[in-house]
C-alpha cells in the first residue's frame, strides 16, 4: 500500500469517484446522439412522437447535465478532464441536436403555401437562423470557460450568484420546452414557421448577450434545515409529472423572461437615477 501511495497512483475507491461525473457527462452526450436520430426519424417518416421524445430527452439532458458539476464538487472530484469533456458534450447535446431539431421541427415541415420562391427563402433563412444558435451556443461555452468570475453588465442583488448570459443548457431547454407543449406536432404554417424562427434567434442572441440569468448557486443541498427545500422540490416534481407539457413550458419561457425583465428593470432604474 505504501509503495502504491508512494508511486502516486490513487485507490480504486478513488479512481471510481473520478468516474463518476464522467458517467453523467457521457449520459448526456448518449442523449444528444438520441436527440438527433429522434430529430431525423420526425423529419424523415412525419413523426410527431420522435419530435417529443428529442424534446423529452433534452430535459432529461439538463438534469444530467446539472448532476454531473454538482456530484463532482461534493465528491471533490474536479478534474480539468471532466470540464473539457462537459464542454464538448454541451455543444453535442445543448447546440448541435436542438439546432437540428429546431430547423426539422420549425422549418422543414412547413407546407406548400403557394408562395414557393417564399418558402425556398424561409428554408435558407432557417438554417442560417438555426446556425447561429448553435454558434451562440458555443461562444456563449468558451466565455464561461475563460472567464473568471464574471459580473453581468446590469448586476443583481450581491447575495445571488449570476450567469452572465443564459446558459446553452437553458436555452435549448425552451425551444424543447415549446415543441413539447405541442406535442411534437411540427410547424405547418409560413408564418408561425418565421416567429419560431424569431425566438430561436432571441434566445441565441440571449446567450451571448451580458445579462443576468440566476443561476441558483446559492442553494446549499447541505443545510440543517432543508425541509422547506425538500417540500418545494416534490411539489414542484408533481406539478411537472401531472401537467408536463405546461408546467415546463412555463419553467423554460419564465427563466427567458426573467432574465430579459432583470435587464428592462435594470435600465429603468438606471434612467431614474440619471
Amino acid at each position: 500500500m505504501a509503495g502504491e501511495a508512494s508511486g502516486g497512483t490513487l485507490p480504486a475507491a478513488k479512481r471510481g469517484m473520478y468516474i463518476l461525473p464522467s458517467l453523467f457527462t457521457s449520459g448526456s452526450i448518449a442523449l444528444g446522439y438520441y436527440i438527433i436520430m429522434q430529430s431525423i426519424r420526425g423529419a424523415t417518416y412525419n413523426d410527431s412522437a420522435a419530435f417529443d421524445h428529442a424534446a423529452l430527452a433534452v430535459a432529461f439532458a439538463i438534469i444530467f447535465d446539472g448532476l454531473d458539476g454538482r456530484i463532482a464538487r461534493m465528491t471533490n472530484t474536479a478534474s480539468a478532464f471532466g470540464k473539457e469533456l462537459d464542454s464538448l458534450a454541451d455543444v453535442i447535446t445543448f447546440g448541435v441536436a436542438p439546432s437540428l431539431l429546431a430547423y426539422l421541427w420549425g422549418v422543414r415541415q412547413v407546407q406548400p403555401s403557394g408562395h414557393p420562391e417564399i418558402e425556398a427563402r424561409l428554408m435558407h433563412f432557417g438554417l442560417v437562423v438555426c446556425f447561429l444558435f448553435l454558434i451562440c451556443g458555443a461562444c456563449r461555452l468558451a466565455r464561461f470557460n475563460i472567464s473568471v468570475n464574471p459580473q453581468p453588465r446590469n448586476p443583481g442583488r450581491p447575495d445571488r450568484k449570476y450567469f452572465v448570459g443564459m446558459p446553452i443548457p437553458a436555452a435549448a431547454g425552451v425551444l424543447a420546452a415549446v415543441i413539447h407543449f405541442e406535442s411534437g406536432s411540427p410547424v405547418r404554417n409560413l408564418w408561425m414557421s418565421l416567429v419560431w424562427l424569431g425566438l430561436v434567434a432571441f434566445t441565441g442572441f440571449l446567450m451571448v448577450s451580458s445579462w443576468r440569468f440566476w443561476s441558483g448557486k446559492e442553494i446549499d443541498m447541505g443545510a440543517r434545515k432543508p425541509g422547506r427545500f425538500l417540500v418545494l422540490l416534490v411539489v414542484l416534481i408533481g406539478i411537472i409529472a401531472e401537467w408536463h407539457n405546461t408546467a415546463l413550458l412555463v419553467l423554460a419561457l419564465g427563466y427567458l423572461v426573467s432574465g430579459v425583465m432583470a435587464r428592462i428593470g435594470y435600465s429603468i432604474e438606471r434612467r431614474f437615477q440619471s
